[in-house]
């Protein structure tokens, strides 16, 4: 196991610096230059190439690409970020006041795709062939291929514009009052959770439908035992694995979909302020954000693989 795990650290730190590598040479090859972002269209008029260059200096632009990816790289290993071009703030300072809404959205969709997806794809694959088996499918395929910022739009529009029931956008801490965060996290939560509740819904139905045609299933109701006891305790576990491995992967995808439903619902998390920063080629808070959520999408990742171990006692790690 310790073998594993760090071998598991080397290669995760080798992804981290090829997706930094990556979003740093990407947001150099966009078109446009940042220090035109921060000076108004009079500034424009009166400034100087000789000022421009100084603004330049100030943020290191005017070094090479390599020198300008090394001088940031060590300076994270200094807890270093840089400074915001646009906002002349810490990339920290924005990602501590936006990561707690995208992980207050992302979570409670999360645990809510597993609380709903998992029993309804357990219920078809025991009731198979009934009629409760046949509306959940059709209920999960539809989630499966619903826009989720058409579904977002077409919420706010009914339930917000023409029944006046939630509010349009923004956000509010639960620690501030957790009756209207709740409120206000209704629509852009289910909006999140409608692909993951889908998606582990069929993928629990079709792997427990595989364990239930085993050997060791087929004795287990030979015994007698309970129908309860035959699913609880010797299927869903075994049944769990492809579940799990699928659910790590949703956590990913509800942290990237937290990018459009944030845009739609006018939260202003992780993903809204990171697309803000892409369009005004705000380089250090871009490559900031996205390094931290490459850090949890790698731990999704890890904990997922270790988790194996648990639910199969035959895995072993080398």
């Amino acid at each position: 196991m310790t073998a594993y795990i760090i071998r598991r650290l080397v290669q995760a730190a080798f992804v981290l610096i090829l997706v930094t590598l990556i979003v740093f040479l990407a947001m150099r090859l966009l078109p446009g230059d940042p220090i035109y972002m921060i000076l108004t269209s009079g500034e424009l008029v009166n400034i100087t190439e000789e000022q421009i260059q100084a603004v330049r200096h100030e943020f290191g632009l005017d070094k090479s690409i390599m020198v300008q990816y090394l001088d940031w790289v060590t300076g994270v290993f200094r807890g270093d970020f840089g400074l915001s071009i646009i906002q002349r703030r810490s990339p920290l300072e924005l990602i501590s006041k936006a990561l707690p809404i995208t992980l207050n959205l992302s979570l409670l969709a999360f645990f809510i795709s597993l609380i709903i997806g998992i029993p309804a794809g357990v219920v078809c694959a025991v009731r198979r062939g009934t009629w409760i088996d046949t509306v959940v499918t059709i209920l999960a395929n539809i989630g499966i291929t619903i826009p989720i910022f058409w579904l977002g739009t077409m919420l706010i529009y009914l339930f917000a514009l023409q029944l006046p029931w939630l509010p349009v956008q923004g956000y509010t801490s639960p620690f501030t009052d957790l009756m209207k965060n709740i409120r206000r996290l209704i629509m852009p939560v289910f909006c999140l959770a409608i692909f993951p509740i889908s998606a582990t819904a069929r993928q629990t139905r079709s792997s427990m439908l595989e364990v239930m045609r085993q050997d060791y299933i087929r004795t287990a109701w030979s015994k007698g035992l309970r129908e309860r006891a035959v699913v609880m305790k010797h299927a869903l576990k075994n049944g769990l694995i492809p579940v799990v491995t699928l659910s790590g992967m949703g956590l990913s995808i509800i942290l990237g979909g937290s990018v459009l439903i944030e845009t739609v619902f006018n939260i202003q998390g992780m993903g809204q302020t990171l697309v803000n920063a892409v369009f005004a080629h705000d380089y250090p808070v871009v490559q900031g954000f996205i390094f931290f959520v490459a850090i949890i999408v790698l731990f999704i990742n890890f904990v997922v693989d270790i988790s194996y171990g648990w639910l199969d006692p035959r895995i072993r790690y080398g």
